[in-house]
């Protein structure tokens, strides 16, 4: 798994294995556990995403500059449906991305949440 702060356009990049995304999936299910990244720590990568059980509502992804990892935290339901989100794209069979960004009157992100985009593992766009 890699993750990359992008600070031009304030989200996290996140590259991963269907498997590392599927183990993502089960702990925002969860809402307990920490995936660490894969790549080497430099200047530009995350050492992980630490997920927390929050009383909500809804899901916050904030940025742990300290320890250099992503924090997603929040209530049963509101993380239910981002690990929905995430076990999909773990499980599509094609390639794309998935954006994770709060909007106003989002079903499960709070205001102020980081921006998040994952990848397929598959790479690229899907075909048509």
């Amino acid at each position: 798994m890699r993750l990359v702060p992008d600070p031009v356009f304030g989200e996290v990049d996140l590259t991963a294995s269907a498997e590392e995304l599927a183990s993502l999936a089960s702990a925002v299910a969860g809402g307990d556990g920490f995936i660490g990244s894969t790549s080497p720590l430099d200047g530009d990568t995350l050492a992980g995403i630490e997920v927390r059980m929050t009383s909500g509502p809804g899901v916050r992804i904030a940025l742990d500059a300290s320890r250099q990892v992503l924090v997603i935290s929040g209530d049963h339901k509101a993380r239910e449906i981002l690990a929905d989100n995430l076990h999909a794209m773990a499980t599509a069979e094609d390639g794309g991305h998935l954006h994770i960004d709060c909007f106003p009157e989002h079903p499960y992100l709070v205001e102020g949440s980081l921006p998040m985009v994952v990848n397929s593992p598959h790479g690229g766009m899907p075909v048509q």
